[in-house]
């Protein structure tokens, strides 16, 4: 049930049409270099023989075969990424970056591709809290989060005190590592979209689930040095990959059909 309220929520209302789909600019072979950190699954990790893989790889090379735009990929990490972008190191980033007023600032975003919710990830056996408030209320109880993410900002500000340096929130530098720390039992909690979530509680077998109500909503897209030439062929594509049934397909591939770990 939850994955299904979930899945139905990633997909955007988009206005375009089929003919619309067909009328997508032709960039002639462009080398686009996108950047991306390959731990954020399942849209963009390393499986078990380190290929990366996911959700925005099949959407990337979908857009680049009808943009006609020649794809180089590179890697960075989360905290480096929107001020590479930013300087022009690279001409688009792709991690599930929520579009945020403030990242606008530095970064053209393109139109949203998909929108997910905040949930709360627990152990299997936990049984001390069942939602934000009741952890909240306990001040013996840790949460991890990747600094400077929406995550930990849903963690200071929707669960705890609004204050960024809360010893409650252990900070660490990938997803996967907070993750871990969790399951380990360093943390009681871990904040992650729906995108991941539901993968990782799915892949974990009963040692992992998700507890109380979705935090928030929020949007992805992908983001572009400021006026970059690029966002609109961008949204071109994004609108054509929804009307056609793409990002339907996408979604069914990478949210109910794989099984990370596999």
């Amino acid at each position: 049930m939850r994955l299904t309220a979930a899945l139905t929520g990633l997909t955007l209302a988009f206005t375009a049409t089929f003919a619309a789909a067909q009328d997508l600019p032709d960039l002639g072979g462009k080398e686009v270099v996108v950047v991306t950190e390959n731990a954020y699954p399942p849209l963009q990790f390393l499986d078990k023989d380190g290929k990366a893989i996911g959700w925005e790889y099949d959407a990337m090379a979908e857009i680049a075969k009808r943009l006609n735009i020649t794809v180089k990929y590179e890697n960075t990490s989360w905290d480096a990424m929107i001020p590479a972008v930013s300087e022009g190191q690279y001409d688009l980033g792709m991690t599930g970056i929520t579009i945020k007023d403030e990242r606008k600032e530095k970064v053209d975003f393109s139109d949203p591709y998909m929108r997910s919710e905040m949930l709360m990830i627990v152990r299997g056996d936990e049984s001390r809290f069942t939602d934000a408030a009741s952890f909240a209320a306990n001040p013996d109880l840790l949460v991890s989060a990747q600094p400077g993410t929406s995550p930990f900002y849903a963690a200071i500000y929707n669960i705890l005190d609004g204050n960024e340096e809360n010893p409650r929130v252990v900070k660490f530098e990938t997803f996967g590592a907070g993750l871990e720390a969790l399951k380990a039992g360093d943390v009681d909690l871990t904040l992650s979209d729906s995108t991941a979530a539901n993968g990782y509680v799915a892949a974990s077998k009963g040692g992992l689930k998700i507890i109380g109500e979705p935090l928030a909503s929020e949007d992805f897209g992908f983001i572009f040095p400021k006026g970059s030439e690029l966002v609109a062929p961008m949204n071109a594509a994004i609108a054509a990959l929804k009307a056609d049934g793409t990002l339907d397909a996408l979604n069914k591939k990478w949210f109910l059909d794989y099984k990370m770990g596999e």
